[in-house]
């Protein structure tokens, strides 16, 4: 029996940076009733609150609910309200040189855009995001740029190169996230075991994006057991199932 269940949560649990829907709320909570849940995701934590933790019913259990923002680099629990437990923070210098290669890795791609939608470039703390269209594009838009994440991996390529020692992965439909090495998804997944002492192979863990070079694959790279899925409604079903095999 899985002990932990893990979200990815754009393109996952909700579509790219919207609410999930009052019947995901409501699936979430009920889980949270019969097993620890985690939801680790590129957004920084004001999404999760917007995203997620205001939307959620009264019965949600938030003490075995736990908030894994910009891929695993910060992670929150609930102790009467939600704390910090820690956060791997770029210096002001490293900053300075991801946002200085993004701009060079975009130039040289040639996929610079005519209209944005807000900025393109967030600084999260321990994450850059660079958003193609801007943070605030809608999903219509967002979905005809670069469904097949070709725009992306070139510039996924460059950026390997011009900035060795940091990980360049793919997220939501626009977007390119840059973390330190070795701080990702897989490195959240074992803050995640050693911190509520669950094995990793007690861990099932739920995204869109477990291609290789999606932000989701190191959570595959860990050694969890992963189901993909390709949208919020596949999720429903998946998360129907576990709650039928969980004894709900």
């Amino acid at each position: 029996m899985k002990k932990l269940i893990v979200f990815d949560l754009d393109g996952t649990l909700a579509v790219s940076k919207s609410a999930v829907d009052e019947g995901m709320a409501a699936l979430l909570a009920r889980l949270t009733q019969i097993t620890q849940v985690a939801i680790i995701s590129g957004g920084k934590w004001e999404q999760f609150e917007k995203q997620v933790l205001r939307l959620l019913p009264p019965e949600a259990r938030l003490t075995v609910l736990y908030i894994l923002p910009t891929c695993g680099t910060q992670f929150y629990h609930y102790q009467q309200s939600w704390q910090l437990l820690y956060a791997e923070n770029f210096t002001e210098e490293e900053k300075t040189k991801i946002i200085q290669s993004l701009q060079a890795a975009i130039s040289e791609a040639g996929y610079a855009v005519e209209k944005t939608w807000g900025e393109q470039i967030e600084d999260r703390g321990s994450q850059i995001t660079w958003s193609a269209l801007g943070q605030e594009a809608p999903v219509d838009a967002k979905k005809s740029w670069d469904p097949d994440f070709t725009k992306r991996k070139k510039i996924q390529q460059i950026l390997d190169k011009l900035i060795p020692g940091f990980a360049v992965n793919l997220g939501g439909m626009t977007s390119v996230d840059i973390t330190k090495e070795g701080i990702d998804k897989a490195y959240g997944i074992r803050k995640l075991r050693d911190t509520l002492h669950v094995a990793i192979e007690e861990m099932l863990f739920v995204g869109d994006a477990l291609f290789e070079g999606g932000n989701d694959y190191p959570a595959l790279q860990a050694g969890v057991r992963c189901v993909a899925v390709r949208d919020p409604e596949d999720t429903r079903r998946v998360v129907d199932a576990i709650l039928a095999c969980l004894g709900d």
